[in-house]
């Protein structure tokens, strides 16, 4: 019954912005950290930044200063603020998000569908 929907990837110029956004619905879901992370064609999946349920956030060293991860509690999603693009930042995006169910106190791993972002002039 977890759901991670995802939106605003797209086609943008270098130097250009983009906003993604993951929205996360189910019940009896305790949620930990969220994180982004993408895959360029022929490529491995890479950590793109990530925030916990105390506000600490992470990002890889190519985007760091460009990008920015956020989270709202009450809506249960989770943001990408994409500055300054680079052609190298064109990929499938991935939200993820993990925690334990309040029913078993089981830990879980949730993966969105991916939305792809291009960056090209």
């Amino acid at each position: 019954q977890v759901q991670l929907v995802e939106s605003g990837g797209g086609l943008v110029q270098p130097g250009g912005s983009l906003r993604l956004s993951c929205a996360v619905s189910g019940s009896r879901l305790r949620i930990n950290a969220l994180g982004w992370y993408r895959q360029a064609p022929g490529k491995q999946r890479e950590l793109v930044a990530t925030i916990t349920n105390g506000g600490s956030t992470n990002y890889a060293d190519s985007v760091k200063g460009r990008f920015t991860i956020s989270r709202d509690n009450a809506k249960n999603t989770v943001y990408l603020e994409m500055n300054s693009l680079k052609p190298e930042d064109t990929a499938v995006y991935y939200c993820n998000v993990g925690g334990v169910y309040t029913t078993t106190w089981l830990k879980y791993d949730y993966w969105g569908q991916g939305t792809q972002v291009t960056v090209s002039s």
